[in-house]
């Protein structure tokens, strides 16, 4: 596992995006949400832009607080954070029953940890599909530096409208990304559209639980952080995502929340009570570590101006995260298999 240095860090914030043109993609990013007076329909008609800007302006975060795969994992006593999230990857990898040799579709792959992890794991050739060029661009890097850039590969494209043919890939999976989704059932139609007949789509998604009050104002400041800080058009429930995969074609073989079984609370490494040396830049006192990194490398100019801002609305999306969490109206993995019917050959 690579974690970017201090520097990198500096240099990474903003992606893609002139450095001088930062601030202004911070102030537009911010407004399209609701914690600034944002509306919904505005950020799902608005989509391509709010993503890429939010993981133009957020990746070198990521990868400088998690490494190369973002996203949580339910967790036994005694096993690390990154031990943790690697099971969590070989359990997609599992139930897909990937054999060697296959054709799979990562959708929203990130830079592409899990599609290293797992390709590895299942000796599987791995498709990233990512609508961030920054994102691709350090992917290839990375695969490059363990020997996959011959075997899996990145290509951009929004997962709303793939490049891909009809029935593609022999497995396809999602990781904590479809959520960015404008339309679940459109996005699962594409996904669906892809993948072979017989196969099975595995997923992670983000959702409120069916303990979310939508008319209670705390619990809706918390899913307004979560959105903000996590670029994130509208978080749907569990429901409304598995009735969007029956919707898209697809058979429901299981599905389950898997935060309510975890030994170990997701969201302790967000939690700032709990401190960690193998995940120190996550806790309290590296989070104080990091704000203060970042507002220095921005005064002497290494860091654009508007990487505090940055910073800013991911400390907003944590303590969300964990508020969420705490109140059991937000989980990070609600899990679901589904498999596109043989009969349809399309």
């Amino acid at each position: 596992m690579s974690k970017q240095g201090a520097f990198d860090l500096a240099f990474g914030v903003g992606g893609k995006i002139g450095k001088d043109d930062v601030l202004s993609a911070v102030d537009k990013y911010e407004k399209y949400h609701g914690y600034y007076g944002g509306e919904a329909a505005e950020r799902k008609n608005n989509y391509t832009d709010m993503v890429n800007k939010y993981y133009d302006l957020c990746t070198s975060f990521y990868e400088y607080g998690w490494g190369e795969s973002f996203h949580f994992a339910p967790r036994w006593i005694g096993e690390s954070l990154q031990e943790s999230m690697k099971r969590h990857e070989h359990f997609l990898a599992l139930q897909l029953g990937l054999k060697p040799g296959q054709k799979v579709l990562d959708v929203g792959c990130g830079i592409g940890g899990p599609l290293r992890e797992i390709a590895r794991f299942s000796s599987t050739s791995v498709t990233g599909l990512n609508n961030n060029e920054y994102q691709i661009t350090r992917g290839q890097v990375l695969n490059r530096k363990v020997g996959l850039d011959q075997t899996c590969n990145f290509v951009k494209g929004d997962f709303m409208k793939m490049p891909f043919p009809d029935n593609s890939f022999d497995a396809v999976y999602a990781i904590e990304a479809t959520c960015h989704a404008p339309d679940p059932v459109g996005c699962y139609k594409e996904i669906y559209r892809v993948l072979k007949p017989g196969q099975c789509f595995a997923v992670y998604e983000w959702c409120m639980t069916d303990s979310y009050n939508p008319n209670n104002e705390e619990q809706k400041r918390i899913k307004e952080e979560i959105e903000l800080g996590n670029g994130l058009p509208e978080i749907r429930s569990t429901q409304q995502c598995l009735e969007a995969a029956k919707k898209a074609g697809f058979e429901v073989v299981w599905d389950k929340d898997l935060a309510e079984d975890s030994p170990v609370s997701w969201y302790m490494p967000l939690d700032t009570s709990h401190f960690s040396l193998s995940s120190f830049r996550l806790t309290a006192v590296g989070r104080l570590f990091t704000r203060n990194l970042v507002s220095a490398l921005e005064y002497v100019g290494l860091a654009p101006k508007g990487s505090q801002r940055v910073q800013a609305f991911l400390e907003k999306a944590a303590e969300g995260l964990v508020g969420g969490a705490k109140k059991g109206i937000f989980t990070p993995m609600y899990f679901f298999l589904v498999r596109k019917p043989i009969s349809d050959s399309q």
